[in-house]
């Protein structure tokens, strides 16, 4: 099969779609030095175009379980102006093929990447039908940040608010001075917690874990 390299200035006189992201915030095109584009034509008459773009998208997330939560990110993207009676888009690779994670690309400090998954969905609005095209990014959370800065210590400090159990009940400042440091240690872990996660207004995980913790301190 012959491949014909084709210099990225033509992109502008072949008709593309009206590509954009549904649930993108902000969209860049690389274009140092130039244009990050590639333009190739087969001798069956395919024309592939592919560009380089860094894309801010949006993603629902539940924390409910944080810090033990998992999330599925979509990345959705369609035509603007044409329905689906004017453009078909279709993953023509497959699953596996169709969009590929760098080894490299997937390492995130909060996130293990587990995989992802492709598919299609039809919208309609006031101007008609719109095939979307979707890619479902699962991730789950790293927790070995979370073991160390917020568990552990909390977990250290209640097993010091018992030490106050084995003092001499008429030891009252030795007493006293445990059990401030033990609330006032607490009262900092939990801050410095909550201030890892998004502001959400129910309970989280780590949120029921820090009472239990406080409970303990207090008895």
């Amino acid at each position: 099969m012959q491949v014909l390299p084709l210099n990225n200035l033509l992109a502008s006189k072949i008709w593309t779609p009206d590509n954009f992201f549904h649930n993108g915030k902000k969209s860049v095109a690389h274009n140092m030095t130039t244009p990050n584009k590639l333009l190739r034509l087969v001798d069956n008459g395919t024309l592939l175009y592919t560009m380089r773009l860094t894309i801010h998208a949006e993603c629902p997330m539940h924390l409910e379980d944080f810090p033990m939560d998992a999330h599925a990110c979509p990345l959705k993207f369609g035509s603007y102006a044409y329905t689906n009676n004017e453009v078909i888009y279709l993953w023509t690779q497959g699953d596996e093929k169709s969009v590929a994670v760098a080894e490299d690309g997937s390492r995130l400090n909060q996130y293990d990447l587990l995989g992802h998954v492709i598919g299609k969905e039809t919208i309609s609005s006031s101007t008609g039908e719109y095939v979307v095209m979707t890619t479902y990014f699962h991730l789950k959370r790293k927790i070995g940040y979370f073991v160390i800065q917020t568990y552990l210590p909390c977990i250290m400090t209640v097993i010091l608010s018992q030490v106050s159990f084995w003092l001499n009940r008429e030891s009252v400042p030795a007493r006293t001075v445990f059990g401030v440091t033990t609330v006032l240690t607490m009262t900092t872990l939990s801050i410095s917690a909550r201030n890892s996660l998004p502001k959400v207004a129910y309970a989280t995980a780590m949120d029921w874990f820090m009472a239990v913790c406080y409970a303990f301190v207090f008895s």
